[in-house]
């Protein structure tokens, strides 16, 4: 087979506002064709999760495509907590860990930005994932949903498109779904190829910066900027969990809080015509495109997969901006008037 071709992130750094050109490959195509035996939706039950895991379990000997299980844990620096730990504590057996603290672009003075295609190729063999396996990833019991869609984000990015959530490793739980603890050594490693990379789903700052630059800009080129951090954080009354980082927000940008997207009870996510109303109050048009902003591009996947559930606007029109707040936070300057602090 010929070599895969990919993008880095510095061929993509000023590519023109959604209009990035997607690669293909044959290995991207045995993706889709994984995807088509997979779930019908990307949000999966506990129940439909445990009856795959039984018809498609994860063994070394099979030829066929495996339902994968995957740990996306992951916690804010202020909350005390450890992602590694909390897996180790209690799981859904079999599965493996994703460290969204470890798989990421290491010359970037930012946190969790996308890794380069070999370094996620790296990260998915190490887990004994191959290509054509349906993963399914999962948050903590004790958060809900969190980090999780983040890294089904990337996986997608990556062109591994038999991806979903598990919603959620909370109801697993409650249910009485079996889980298992202690350390995790049995991990049958394979060969992972080199992917495409999907610059069409990512925002860099650049393309931010230009967006809220011209937000008096009408018609289908009005990009929206929604961001998932608190109400406290986005209005500038909140510290920032990362500590000498100025809170606010962009000009133009809407604030969407993920508790208003998560049952307050179960933390699942809200029904898709639920999502729809929360969307709508926020005066989110489905008709232009959106670009979902955080923290650090983790908890912005939440919006994205919440406009998936609620079928609110074109896939294709939607972005992550991958720096967020941490990296725009530390790029413009005061005398930009780029932060917004509300009295």
């Amino acid at each position: 087979m010929a070599a895969v071709a990919f993008l880095t992130r510095g061929a993509r750094a000023h590519s023109p506002i959604f209009r990035t050109t997607q690669l293909r490959s044959p290995i991207l195509r045995l993706s889709s064709i994984a995807a088509e035996r997979s779930f019908s939706s990307y949000l999966v039950t506990p129940k439909e999760l445990k009856e795959a895991l039984k018809q498609n379990p994860m063994t070394k000997i099979s030829t066929a495509p495996r339902t994968v299980a995957v740990c996306a844990s992951w916690f804010l620096p202020n909350d005390g907590r450890n992602g590694l730990d909390v897996f180790r504590k209690k799981r859904i057996p079999n599965s493996r860990f994703f460290d969204l603290d470890k798989v990421i672009d290491k010359h970037s003075p930012y946190p969790h930005m996308l890794p380069s295609a070999s370094d996620f190729a790296k990260a998915m063999s190490g887990l004994g994932i191959r290509r054509d396996d349906t993963v399914v990833v999962y948050d903590s019991a004790e958060i809900g949903i969190f980090s999780a869609p983040r890294v089904g984000w990337t996986m997608k990015a990556f062109g591994h498109d038999s991806v979903h959530l598990l919603n959620n490793f909370k109801l697993w739980v409650d249910e009485g779904y079996p889980t298992e603890s202690g350390e995790f050594w049995d991990v049958d490693t394979c060969v992972y190829p080199i992917p495409d990379f999907d610059g069409a789903q990512v925002a860099e700052f650049e393309e931010v910066r230009d967006v809220v630059s011209d937000q008096n800009k009408e018609g289908a080129e009005g990009v929206q900027i929604l961001d998932a951090r608190s109400a406290g954080r986005w209005s500038g009354k909140d510290p920032e969990p990362r500590e000498g980082l100025s809170s606010g927000h962009m000009p133009g940008s809407i604030s969407v809080p993920i508790t208003e997207l998560l049952d307050p009870v179960n933390k699942t996510f809200l029904p898709g015509d639920q999502l729809r109303k929360v969307f709508e109050s926020k005066g989110v048009d489905p008709n232009k495109p959106i670009i979902s902003s955080c923290g650090t591009g983790v908890t912005a996947a939440i919006i994205d997969a919440a406009l998936s559930e609620a079928g609110y606007g074109d896939e294709k029109n939607r972005k992550i901006y991958d720096g967020s707040w941490t990296e725009w936070a530390q790029r413009v300057k005061p005398s930009d008037g780029l932060i917004i602090k509300e009295e």
